[in-house]
């Protein structure tokens, strides 16, 4: 029997790649009007170098352990303990000037001070845009009460509590919010799961693990030998590993829960 939901955050509860795209989208107008560009060139060209720069860095294979991509890197002041946090945070302003200004470049507009004021203009645009999915709080109500709520997400512990600070209605639901980059590694390595099933005393057959993410979330889950719901929205094309459900609401989710062995 189902004691306890553990939740996903980014684009499961929030939908960060709508905030993410409503900042580029907000920013890169600023560069339209003072060029006369073409808005989703731009983005789409910042995006390309954002990730070949975030890549070439040697915090990268970190960043991927603890899974934080290249656009949270454009925003995220990485505020957090331990060595590798210190080189983000030292490397984060030169990253985001160079992936704006390549982007400006790339394009035609060779501008280095402009590149550097829009790679000063999307952290504060991100931060305006914070999007729950409308049926989150709605489930999260019904779910209340009846099983034990908790957060496993992946990121910047001081980026991933920005998020949360944006969105403040999402805390209370949650008995324990366990976040990647203070355990140490991320999903979909089996022993955060192990570690959020150690804070609540429970066994992995009376959980079930929610997130949009087959790679980290749903593999993780597997690993870990936890029942899964892979919250498919955009009707992605499934391959492996294969949840143990899949629905393309949260407004699925209570009676698959209930119902489950």
């Amino acid at each position: 029997m189902i004691k306890a939901v553990f939740f996903d955050l980014d684009d499961t509860l929030l939908w960060d790649e709508k905030s993410v795209k409503n900042a580029f989208e907000n920013t890169c107008k600023i560069a339209a009007g003072k060029y006369g560009l073409d808005p989703d060139e731009l983005e789409k060209s910042v995006r390309e170098n954002a990730r070949k720069i975030y890549a070439s860095y040697d915090t990268y294979e970190f960043t991927k352990m603890i899974g934080i991509n290249p656009f949270e890197g454009l925003w995220a002041n990485f505020l957090d303990e331990g060595e590798a946090f210190g080189k983000l945070k030292e490397i984060a302003p030169e990253y985001r000037i160079k992936a704006w200004t390549a982007g400006l470049k790339d394009i035609g507009i060779d501008d280095p001070k402009f590149g550097a004021e829009l790679a000063e203009t999307f952290p504060r645009e991100r931060k305006k845009t914070a999007l729950l999915f409308e049926d989150a709080l709605e489930v999260l109500d019904e779910l209340k009460g009846k099983y034990r709520l908790l957060m496993l997400t992946n990121g910047s512990p001081d980026l991933q509590n920005t998020k949360l600070d944006l969105t403040p209605e999402l805390v209370p639901y949650f008995e324990q919010i366990v976040i990647s980059g203070d355990f140490g590694k991320g999903k979909p390595d089996p022993t955060i799961f192990e570690h959020a099933l150690e804070l609540l005393s429970l066994k992995n057959h009376e959980v079930i693990m929610v997130g949009d993410n087959l790679h980290t979330d749903i593999l993780g889950a597997e690993r870990a030998g936890i029942a899964s719901v892979w919250i498919n929205r955009q009707q992605k094309e499934s391959g492996k590993p294969i949840p143990t459900y899949e629905i393309s609401s949260l407004q699925e989710l209570l009676p698959i829960i209930e119902s489950h062995p």
